[in-house]
């Protein structure tokens, strides 16, 4: 059918992605107005994707979630900074801002190791290890902030430590029933021959009131490769009432470094049999992706996903030479969390949801 001159045809797209059709027809005989017609389109919205490593150097990757912003606690050169961007990936680069530099010839001014910063009781903390130049002299020490803000000024408080104040790293804080608990990694004696995972109750988030527990050592053989002997980097992780401690096993420079499980499985967490650990490792490498350890956990921007942030050798081989990846990971049936295996270097994956 021919159209005359009269008859008229539009299309708009508008922004929305929705599409305003107007049709208006006229004939010889008769006029057929038909009006506004607004159609849904469905929008095609490109995901975003990452790739790992999303960091080419990193170490100890400690992430915490705040205000729509995730804040990445590290040592770098001597010093503990924090770094702060809105998407997951961003945010784990060394690009933050330089947050305390301690003092020279103390006890705790060089090896500045795995700096975790928390919110406790509206108020940040960032707990890390240090020593005077000796390895043996490894101890815990906490800044405090003076306002809420994370990337704010901090004050030097002192040791966090329990009696024996035996060599500690890698300490972190559960927060279970209404108090506090600091879990660490630490030497039984004064010799470098294994080391363990304690537990003490705290007082108040700077200082331990308790005796030390002894929660896990290196028994099974994935926990044995390299020496000394090493459980380390213990990292607490909660879902639906389930409490956690996720932890470094085997040695930190092989290729064997692994991720163990620990599950509260009564009601004290200072009872060592209250804590059941996994027989197998629940996170290890593979063929290609080798040594992925001491990690953090995260919700996605929209909360809807669980995201796991961990370092892993840069290649077969290289030991201390680390880079920071990110892998999204679900819970079983039971709600313990199923890890999978890292993500392979240089596959592209979506990037955490609403980012």
């Amino acid at each position: 059918m021919l159209l005359g001159p009269r008859i008229a045809f539009a299309v708009r797209v508008c922004n929305e992605g929705m599409v305003l059709k107007i049709y208006a027809f006229n004939t010889v005989s008769k006029l057929l107005f038909f009006g506004l017609l607004i159609v849904g389109v469905p929008s095609v919205a490109q995901q975003e994707t990452i790739e790992n490593p999303v960091a080419d150097n990193g170490h100890d990757p400690w992430v915490v979630q705040h205000d729509g912003a995730y804040y990445y606690c590290y040592s770098h050169n001597g010093r503990i900074w924090v770094n702060r961007d809105q998407t997951l990936q961003k945010a784990c680069q060394f690009e933050g801002r330089s947050i305390w530099q301690p003092p020279a010839g103390t006890p705790y001014s060089k090896e500045i190791w795995a700096p975790e910063l928390h919110r406790i009781q509206n108020r940040w903390y960032i707990y890390f290890a240090a020593d005077d130049g000796e390895n043996a002299n490894h101890r815990m020490y906490v800044l405090k902030s003076r306002s809420d803000d994370p990337l704010g000024e901090y004050d030097f408080i002192g040791k966090v430590s329990d009696k024996s104040d035996r060599w500690a790293i890698d300490g972190t804080v559960l927060e279970f029933s209404g108090s506090l608990y600091f879990v660490w990694s630490g030497w039984e004696g004064t010799e470098n021959v294994q080391q363990n995972l304690y537990i003490a109750k705290m007082d108040s988030p700077v200082s331990i009131s308790g005796e030390r527990v002894l929660i896990s050592r290196p028994e099974y053989d994935w926990e044995k490769i390299g020496n000394p002997l090493i459980n380390e980097g213990p990292q607490v992780l909660k879902n639906k009432g389930k409490v956690f401690i996720i932890y470094s096993a085997s040695g930190s420079w092989t290729d064997d470094y692994c991720l163990g499980q620990l599950s509260l499985i009564g009601d004290d967490p200072l009872d060592a049999d209250a804590w059941k650990k996994s027989r197998t490792p629940v996170f290890s490498g593979t063929g290609t992706v080798f040594s992925p350890g001491h990690a953090s956990f995260v919700k996605s921007p929209d909360g809807s996903e669980d995201w796991i942030v961990y370092h892993t050798a840069k290649q077969k081989g290289a030991g201390w030479d680390r880079d920071v990846n990110l892998k999204k990971f679900t819970w079983d049936v039971e709600g313990n969390p199923a890890f999978g295996y890292p993500e392979s270097k240089g596959l592209k994956i979506p990037a955490p949801s609403n980012e």
